[in-house]
C-alpha cells in the first residue's frame, strides 16, 4: 500500500522545526514569508500555516512588522556517550577512508571563517578563532550519497585547500598534516532534508536523511575536526557488531568491526 504524502505545509513545518532545534535561527530570526515561499516553492498560505503550527507549539514568536524569532529551547550538543557506546575507532576510520577512495567528491565551498559559539565549543577554541569550513558532496555511480560540512582549526587546515580536498579523504589530509588521530565521538540521528540538502542529494524536501556528527581528537585529546554529515539512507548503511562484556546481569555491549557501506 502506498503511503499518503504529507501535506506541503506540514513538510515545511517539520523542516523548520528541526532547524529551530539546531539553533539555525538563533542570531537573525527566521526568514520572512516571501523568502520561505521562494525557498520551498509554495504559496504564502502554505508558509503561514506552517508558521502558525510552530507558533502554536511555542517555538516561534510572530509579531506584525517584526522578524519572526525562535523562543524554543536552545540547541545543544548531545551528551557524551560512555566508552561502551563508542564505535571502534580503527574500524570506523578505515571504513571512512575506504569509502572516500571509492566515491567521487564535489567541493562546494572552502573558506576560512570565524568560529561560531558551537564550533568554538566543539573544537575547544575561542569564539571568533579562524577555522576552515569545507562543504562537499560525495557520490557513487548511482548519484549523490552524502552532504558533508567539516570544521578544522586553521592551524591545521592551512596545510590543505580545495585542490587537496577534491582528491583525498580529509582524514588522510589530517594525517599528512602531522595529526595523529586518537579517537572519535560520533552520534547518528535522523533529519529531514531542507531545500539545500534536497537539491544537492537529489531528494524531495522533507525526505528522511541519516544525520551524522563526528568529532575527531588527536592522541593528545585535542579536537582536530568537527563534521556534520547528511546521508541518503537508500545509498548508505552503517553497521556494527556488538559483543556483551561482563556477566549476564551487566548487559554491557561493546561495538566492534564498524562498517560504513554505500549501496
Amino acid at each position: 500500500m502506498s503511503q499518503i504524502p504529507l501535506p506541503k505545509y506540514h513538510q515545511i513545518y517539520l523542516v523548520l522545526r528541526e532547524q529551530l532545534h539546531e539553533g539555525r535561527f538563533a542570531a537573525d530570526g527566521l526568514p520572512g514569508e516571501l523568502a520561505l515561499m521562494q525557498q520551498f516553492g509554495v504559496a504564502r498560505v502554505t508558509v503561514r500555516r506552517a508558521l502558525e503550527q510552530l507558533a502554536a507549539e511555542g517555538l516561534i514568536s510572530r509579531t506584525p512588522g517584526r522578524r519572526t524569532r525562535p523562543i524554543g529551547p536552545v540547541a545543544g550538543e548531545a551528551p557524551t556517550a560512555p566508552a561502551s557506546e563508542r564505535a571502534n575507532l580503527r574500524g570506523l576510520l578505515e571504513n571512512l577512508v575506504t569509502m572516500g577512495l571509492h566515491t567521487s567528491v564535489k567541493v562546494l565551498e572552502v573558506a576560512t571563517i570565524t568560529a561560531s559559539s558551537q564550533v568554538a565549543e566543539a573544537l575547544q577554541l575561542q569564539l571568533g578563532d579562524p577555522v576552515q569550513k569545507a562543504v562537499r558532496v560525495r557520490s557513487t555511480r548511482e548519484g549523490p550519497l552524502s552532504h558533508i560540512t567539516t570544521y578544522v582549526p586553521d592551524t591545521i587546515a592551512r596545510r590543505f585547500g580545495r585542490r587537496e580536498l577534491s582528491k583525498k579523504p580529509i582524514l588522510v589530509l589530517l594525517e599528512e598534516s602531522g595529526v595523529k588521530v586518537g579517537r572519535a565521538h560520533q552520534t547518528i540521528s535522523a533529519r529531514l532534508a531542507d531545500n539545500v540538502l534536497a537539491q544537492h542529494l537529489d531528494v524531495s524536501v522533507g525526505s528522511a536523511l541519516l544525520a551524522v556528527r563526528r568529532l575527531i581528537y588527536d592522541e593528545a585529546e585535542r579536537p582536530v575536526q568537527w563534521l556534520h554529515g547528511f546521508y541518503r539512507p537508500d545509498r548508505y548503511t552503517y553497521e556494527m557488531q556488538l559483543s556483551r562484556v561482563g556477566s549476564i546481569d551487566a548487559k554491557v555491549w561493546v561495538s566492534r568491526d564498524v562498517s560504513a557501506k554505500f549501496n
